[in-house]
């Protein structure tokens, strides 16, 4: 069966908005605003925030103490130097092409604080959602240096950092993401064609671009995704699908007259409630209001 390219079926920006100690940040995915895309259409993608400035009073205090509870972090870095502490014990510098992964699990205290006082703060950070089985599971944290990230590089067409899941016989060095994502950070050079397998029918996926432009989708209903915009590809229903209908199961890409940089992620929904107030996610509002009362009570 003839396999061809998902569909953009929404293009958005975010909306510049402040968190933590006054970071300034553009929340993509998640944020209640008429710009950034619901999480209840990229389960069990639940949020994502992009931060980029060269002024430190964008990013300088950073995000002090705070709790969560029923959800994976993902933080990349693109410039600039992040510090984590929690309260298990665990501390680590997140530094230029860094990961730090962390599972809040049944519930952690930690912060992120800028370790520069001038200069570029850029990176990103995903929230993916657990399954009730895993909401109540042990907190645990990991950094992974930029070195570990295996890349893909032919010279004058692409560049392509493996963080998460499979491309091309290459397995991303994160693996304990519960939701098994794909993540790729993508470099194209100007006009240059790329493609990437997206492994099930309803895999919900998206593109984040975040330097020049691309045409993304088939050859003939493309869409153009520009700097700091986000990409929403159509979820296909296998039923949907007659006999020799060609298969959607990945991604075409053009990159733009100046080159393109953006990120690919897809993941496989949970399909499971979700019931969320600030730093908690959960399955019901019954466990949103026990975690409010076991972060008082100092059983994080």
């Amino acid at each position: 069966m003839k396999s061809i390219s998902r569909k953009v079926n929404k293009v958005a920006k975010g909306m510049d908005t402040q968190d933590g100690a006054g970071v300034s940040l553009q929340r993509v995915i998640g944020g209640p605003f008429s710009g950034s895309v619901s999480y209840k259409d990229m389960d069990p993608f639940l949020m994502l925030d992009a931060f980029k400035s060269d002024n430190p009073d964008d990013y300088i205090e950073g995000f002090p103490s705070h709790p969560h509870r029923g959800q994976q972090t993902l933080t990349y870095m693109i410039e600039g130097a992040m510090e984590h502490k929690d309260n298990k014990g665990n501390k680590g510098l997140l530094l230029p092409g860094m990961v730090q992964v962390m599972n809040a699990g049944r519930g952690i205290i930690h912060s992120e604080i800028p370790q520069q006082r001038d200069g570029m703060m850029f990176g990103f950070q995903f929230w993916l959602n657990l399954s009730s089985i895993d909401k109540m599971s042990e907190p645990w944290y990991k950094d992974i240096p930029s070195s570990e990230i295996e890349e893909i590089i032919i010279p004058g067409q692409k560049k392509v950092r493996v963080i998460a899941g499979h491309y091309e016989g290459i397995e991303g060095v994160v693996k304990n993401l519960r939701v098994n994502p794909i993540f790729l950070d993508v470099k194209l050079e100007p006009n240059t064609k790329f493609s990437v397998d997206i492994p099930d029918f309803d895999h919900n996926s998206f593109v984040y671009v975040f330097e020049g432009d691309a045409l993304f989708g088939p050859s003939d209903n493309q869409v153009k995704v520009e700097d700091r915009h986000i990409g929403v590809l159509e979820n296909i229903d296998r039923n949907t699908l007659a006999k020799n209908d060609p298969t959607p199961n990945k991604l075409d890409v053009v990159g733009g007259d100046k080159g393109v940089r953006f990120l690919f992620l897809s993941a496989k929904p949970l399909r499971e409630p979700v019931a969320r107030y600030g730093p908690f996610v959960m399955n019901t509002e019954k466990e949103i209001q026990d975690a409010f009362q076991d972060f008082q009570l100092g059983r994080f």
